[in-house]
């Protein structure tokens, strides 16, 4: 797709439960977070990010957990414009807050899972569809 976006998505419900952590900016990369199978880091001069599976995280470590995941599914070029804001301005209007990670081929959403319903909810009623792992409703 080049320009903007013109299509509905698809967004794939990713197994498991994740978790946001916060290190300290001169943190090294843990190993426990390399180890999960769905990784996302982000280093500033203020701290070190790292969303992982929840179950892979440290009790010791700060984080959040209970998040769910959402893939986008791509890829889409770098110059599609909407992409992440035509997601999250229906999940906005239900009162579902996200955190977004974007990689070179796509994005992820991240909503707490007391709210993946709300969040499946909104973006159907938007036009977008839903995809849920094999056995799970």
């Amino acid at each position: 797709m080049h320009g903007g976006l013109d299509q509905l998505l698809t967004l794939s419900l990713m197994e498991g439960t994740f978790a946001v952590c916060r290190l300290g900016p001169e943190a090294g990369l843990p190993a426990w977070a390399l180890s999960s199978p769905f990784c996302s880091i982000t280093r500033t001069p203020d701290e070190l990010s790292i969303v992982c599976r929840q179950a892979d995280v440290p009790q010791a470590t700060r984080h959040e957990g209970g998040w769910k995941a959402l893939k986008v599914e791509g890829p889409f070029d770098f110059s599609a414009i909407g992409v992440v804001s035509s997601v999250a301005a229906p999940l906005a209007a239900a009162g579902v807050s996200i955190f977004v990670m974007s990689t070179f081929d796509t994005d992820y959403l991240l909503v707490k899972g007391e709210k993946l319903e709300a969040a499946v909810a909104s973006l159907a009623a938007a036009g977008h569809a839903v995809r849920r792992p094999a056995g799970q409703p």
